[in-house]
Formats: structure tokens, sequence, C-alpha cells
């Protein structure tokens, strides 16, 4: 689950407290913790970045809990690797977990271990991802989507510094520094009752915000030259650079996948432009519309339709006003789920238990059976 940073692109410092960061992280390699959606890249370039690494660089030498927001795909695995690369653990072992992909079955087992014969299927004992990262760093990627029964077991582990297997009574010491992350907000989970207050408090000793792309116009520019020349040699082609018309349509355009969807649009326009110039045609970038001067007219017409929905007749607008909502998220993301989440700002798994109520997820499953 773990897989170690790429130091070719520019050095990673080797000091534990650097001065400055490089301009360029990047992850390399298969994805062998299943994901939503991930940055492979990270640049340091606009200067709210250049503000995160300092804060990087401060915190990384210490063993403080740290706790880092933003949207899906902003870098926050990346970030959570350079802390370890720049800290004391740093010659033991990275694991990386998403807390999305485990089921609530199975999560416990796999966080905290079990014994043989705990549950059907337990053929062995097994270590669970607190014990493989002892004397490391463990990573708990969209912690947010833990339920609040693991949410105590967690808690419990953070203030005992052990965990008890399933299927044990014997209390097992682990030494690890947690690192975690969210693409939701977790103050507002707190509030309405989805995320334990206390463990939010003792996750949050100290908060690293990634901005979303279309924040940091600074990063835009060097992170697609940096998939262009990826993904050109990885394609075999020549000198391939972007038209004037591709920058400036990249330039409007909003980002809701932020950098793994940059980086996935330059190389399906590499694998689809004919010439020694990529068009805006080849980026195949959705239509979100021009950039308007302002920002507030769009809401301002959604708050006088909603004004106008709740003088009729009807029962239950929420949830009529949400389905709308989310239908034409998934219209304007052509169907795509990834989008549409991280246009939306909700988790993929939020959005799947909107999609199956409305039978769009059951729908397509059939139409894919069929075929």
């Amino acid at each position: 689950m773990s897989r170690g940073i790429n130091r070719s692109a520019l050095p990673f410092p080797q000091d534990p407290a650097p001065a400055t960061a490089p301009m360029l992280l990047t992850a390399p390699g298969p994805q062998t913790s299943p994901r939503i959606v991930a940055a492979s890249a990270l640049m340091f370039e606009d200067p709210g970045s250049k503000e995160i690494a300092a804060q990087i660089c401060r915190l990384a030498p210490s063993d403080a809990t740290i706790l880092i927001t933003g949207e899906t795909g902003t870098g926050k695995e990346i970030v959570a690797r350079y802390i370890h690369s720049l800290s004391q653990r740093r010659a033991a072992r990275f694991v990386a977990v998403n807390c999305a992909a485990l089921t609530e079955s199975l999560a416990e087992s796999e966080l905290f271990g079990h014994e043989r014969g705990a549950f059907t299927g337990a053929q062995g004992a097994r270590a669970g991802w607190f014990e493989a990262a002892q004397g490391g760093t463990l990573f708990l990627d969209e912690i947010g989507e833990l339920s609040l029964p693991i949410q105590a077991k967690l808690l419990r582990v953070l203030q005992e510094r052990e965990v008890v297997r399933v299927g044990s009574q014997r209390a097992i010491p682990v030494d690890i520094r947690l690192l975690t992350a969210t693409n939701v907000n977790l103050e507002r989970a707190v509030q309405a009752g989805r995320f334990r207050k206390d463990l939010y408090y003792r996750i949050n000793l100290a908060t690293l915000s990634l901005a979303p792309l279309r924040e940091r116009p600074g990063d835009l520019w060097p992170l697609a030259q940096h998939f262009l020349q990826l993904y050109r040699e990885r394609l075999g082609l020549g000198d391939v650079s972007l038209s004037a018309e591709a920058l400036a349509l990249m330039g409007r355009y909003p980002w809701p996948g932020n950098i793994r969807e940059l980086e996935n649009v330059i190389h399906y326009a590499l694998l689809v432009s004919t010439g020694p110039l990529v068009t805006a045609t080849d980026l195949h970038l959705p239509q979100f519309g021009p950039v308007v001067a302002d920002a507030g007219a769009p809401f301002d017409t959604l708050e006088a339709a909603l004004r106008s929905v709740l003088t009729q007749p009807g029962a239950n607008r929420y949830q009529t006003v949400s389905d709308t909502l989310v239908r034409a998220a998934l219209d304007q993301c052509d169907g795509n789920q990834v989008r549409t989440a991280a246009l939306l700002g909700v988790s993929r798994n939020v959005l799947r238990g909107h999609l199956a109520r409305l039978g769009v997820v059951a729908r397509r499953e059939r139409k894919t059976a069929k075929q």
C-alpha cells in the first residue's frame, strides 16, 4: 500500500528542516491503494502554494498530528508523503489508507487487525494498518468517511497508543505518526452528528488547507507543462506544445477535478492530437461557459428561482431541489461521477448513495450488463 516519492523531478531536501521546498513533487508508479481520484504531482509556484510549502517545512520535523484538507485531486497524499520524508520517521514505512474504500464490516479488521477465527473467513491472524506503520507514518485519507463506531475505536487507539485486534483481548502498543486528510468540512460534519467532536480535536492539532487549482493559477501552467512533457515521453511523441487557444481555454476552465483532472486532460489531448500543436478541441473540456465578472449573478438568479418554487404547491421541496441539483451536475459533467462529486463538493460515496436512491446507478449497471 505504500509507495515511494519520486525525487528525480526536483530533489527532496535531505535536511529534516529545510528552508525551502522543491517546486515540484511527484508520486510515480501505479496507485496501489484504492482511490477515488488522486493527484500525481504537486507544484509550489503560486504564492499561496509557496506559503503552504513553508508551513509544511515548519511542521514536518515534529511528530504533530496534521489534518490536510482540500478538494479531491488537490494533492493531499503527496503532501502527506512529503511531510513523512522530512520527518524523523522518514527511514520507516509510510502507509496510506483510503478510508472511503473500507467497508463497514471490515474497517475494524483492516485498521486494527484480527486473530484467527475472529470472524468467518479469518483463517489466520493479520496485523492491521496501525501495526504495519509501526515506527513510521500512517496516513488516513478521507477520514470523514469512517462510521461513528469506527471513529470511537480510532479515538481510543489514539488516546491509549495501542490496538486490540478483533478477536483478541491483548493490547499491542503502536508507535506511529498520524496524518489525516478529508475533502469534506469536518466542522459541519461534527455539527450534523456525522463526525465525533473529540476525534476532530484529536486529529486537528495542525491543519494544512490545500486550495483548489482554480485558486492557484500560478501552478496551472507549470503543472500543464510537466504533464505535457511526461506523456509526450511516454507516448513517444516529438515536439508537441499547447496552442494559444488551448492555453486560453485552460485558463478559463474551473478544474473541478483539480490536478488529477488536468493530468487526464493533457494525457487525452496528446492521444487525440494529430499535429505539433494541441488545440482547444483536443482538450475535450466540458462547456462550463466563460468566466463572468459578476460571480454573484447566477446565485441571485438561483435564489429567485427557489423562491418561485417555494410558492408552488407540493411536498418535500428540499428533496426535489437536491435531486434536481444532482441531476444537473451529473449532466454538466457528461455522467462522470468523479467530476460530479468534485463539482458538488461531496465525496463520491455520498454522490453514489444519492444516485442509487434516484435509480441512476442501478439503471446504468443494468444497461452495462445487457451490453
